[in-house]
């Protein structure tokens, strides 16, 4: 399956309940009117997207066609069309389709540092596989740093995945200060030359402060290895959670400097929107979506292939 074709079947539920019974709102012929635009912006806050979102897509409707014979084309170009510059900031990187890493900052020498943090059960272990094996298929050598040392599970999940890649991982005794995996994982990484090493997290509610804080102690110490370090840190965030990941994502923030989201679960939802209420709101791009349970079921995000995915209309 392709690209563009992995982020149509990924955003199906999103784009039915965007799309289904909104020809009855607008057809051709008829006088838009403030009723119908009123309909579409229930709609679009149904998808998660926020009000911000929502409300500039429905401005901008009311200025170009309200009162004016309905031209259905020209109505979801215009919804594409804003839809595409809310997703675009000023300082966006125009990311290569063809090339899964070109969002992530890798350095040209040495060993690059990628922090994953996120809530519990969001997705977080897998989208570490996903995300390492879209590197060694790009060539680079990976290394994981099992962080998650609170959960027994969770170590063995990273390591059942780490002999399915033929990769190496750095793991300790259930209960061990995750900084001092981060330090060996990232010492192992140095010492063998290694392109890439990957540090899981343990699953934390944004609210624990305590563990917020332990975040970033393992920020600290990974500086004391590879001082630049770490080169990326990304939340992942369950879609299926809607508007909570805004909160989500704000407090991880405050904790360690988040440079980018992954995006799980969003085959899984209906609430595909709340990819442009995060970067209306917190400025983070979206660098990835998980779109499948499959090892390659994660997908580049690319703002006008998104739109043209979710509104084909």
């Amino acid at each position: 399956m392709g690209f563009f074709d992995k982020f149509k079947q990924g955003l199906a539920k999103t784009k039915a309940l965007l799309t289904t019974d909104v020809r009855d709102l607008f057809k051709a012929g008829e006088i838009l009117g403030e009723e119908q635009l009123e309909q579409f912006h229930a709609r679009l806050i149904s998808t998660d997207m926020g009000v911000v979102a929502a409300q500039a897509i429905t401005d901008e409707l009311r200025k170009q066609h309200l009162g004016r014979t309905v031209d259905v084309d020209a109505l979801w170009l215009t919804v594409k069309d804003t839809l595409k510059g809310l997703l675009t900031g000023e300082d966006d990187v125009v990311w290569d389709p063809e090339d899964p890493l070109s969002p992530l900052n890798l350095t040209a020498e040495g060993t690059t540092v990628i922090l994953v943090a996120g809530v519990n059960g969001v997705g977080k272990t897998t989208s570490i596989a996903k995300l390492a094996n879209f590197l060694q298929k790009q060539g680079k050598t990976v290394l994981l740093a099992a962080g998650d040392t609170f959960r027994a599970a969770a170590v063995e999940q990273l390591t059942m995945w780490s002999e399915r890649l033929n990769c190496e991982i750095v793991t300790k005794p259930d209960g061990t200060d995750p900084a001092a995996v981060a330090h060996a994982g990232c010492s192992a990484a140095v010492e063998k030359g290694i392109d890439v090493v990957i540090i899981d997290t343990a699953g934390r509610l944004q609210t624990q402060k305590n563990l917020m804080n332990e975040l970033s102690k393992v920020e600290r110490v990974i500086q004391k290895v590879i001082p630049e370090g770490p080169h990326e840190v990304l939340l992942v965030l369950d879609a299926t959670t809607g508007q909570n990941g805004i909160s989500q994502a704000k407090n991880f923030s405050e904790a360690v400097k988040c440079t980018g989201i992954v995006l799980a679960k969003l085959d899984g939802t209906a609430k595909g929107g709340v990819v442009v209420a995060i970067r209306r709101e917190m400025g983070l791009p979206v660098k990835y979506i998980g779109v499948g349970e499959q090892i390659d079921d994660l997908q580049l995000f690319a703002p006008d292939a998104f739109v043209d995915a979710l509104i084909d209309a």
